[in-house]
């Protein structure tokens, strides 16, 4: 919500009728969003991940948060709060290229789809510009996604940059896109989804404000 939220004000400050923003525009604005939106959502992100990934742990191991309110009570008592910004530079670069990779892309998708071909502004041409956009997301943010997962479930402190050596040394190259196809089972359907939801919402709150040409 932060990402989009922002990623809209933004869009609209710097928009105007004779000269819609560029790519490289609106992968500034998108970065910046999706910057902000990691940072605030990076404690309800480390609790997702080890929640997740528990029950793959041993049994010695494993937390067993009773609830995602237990799970943030603990961590800020046992591991203090710093345990809710872990991870929150992979996460923020996550967030960045998410949300840049998913709204610019999709708001160009959409404007190239307009321009060049007979397609009209409607459900037809959001999903495609949305399920274009969904590829693009999860190619971009897959090696990212990869390394935000293992050091948010990892018991070590590992630095990013010897975290990312281990990994490329144990797997090579293959490690970046591990996963690619779940990824795109799970982005893809959301990403439409979300863009298809976003477009009727905005209908009809220009509809209900009167601002619909």
């Amino acid at each position: 919500m932060t990402r989009f939220g922002v990623y809209e004000e933004l869009k609209d400050h710097f928009t105007t009728p004779a000269a819609p923003p560029s790519f490289l525009v609106l992968v500034g604005m998108a970065s910046a969003s999706g910057f902000i939106g990691g940072v605030v959502g990076n404690p309800a992100d480390v609790l997702n991940v080890r929640m997740q990934h528990d029950a793959a742990l041993p049994p010695e191991k494993r937390r067993n948060y009773k609830n995602a309110i237990d799970g943030l009570i603990r961590m800020t008592r046992e591991e203090g709060p710093r345990s809710l910004t872990r991870g929150v530079w992979p996460n923020s670069v996550r967030a960045i290229l998410m949300t840049a990779s998913q709204l610019a892309t999709y708001d160009i998708f959409k404007r190239l789809l307009l321009a060049h071909t007979s397609l009209k502004d409607n459900l037809t041409t959001h999903f495609s510009a949305s399920f274009m956009a969904g590829f693009v997301a999860t190619t971009v943010c897959s090696p990212v996604d990869v390394i935000k997962t293992r050091v948010m479930s990892s018991h070590e402190h590992k630095g990013l940059v010897r975290l990312v050596t281990d990994i490329f040394r144990a797997e090579g190259l293959g490690w970046m896109f591990k996963g690619w196809v779940p990824s795109f089972i799970r982005m893809g359907p959301h990403t439409i989804l979300t863009f298809l939801f976003l477009e009727q919402h905005k209908k009809i709150y220009r509809n209900w404000k009167g601002l619909e040409v």
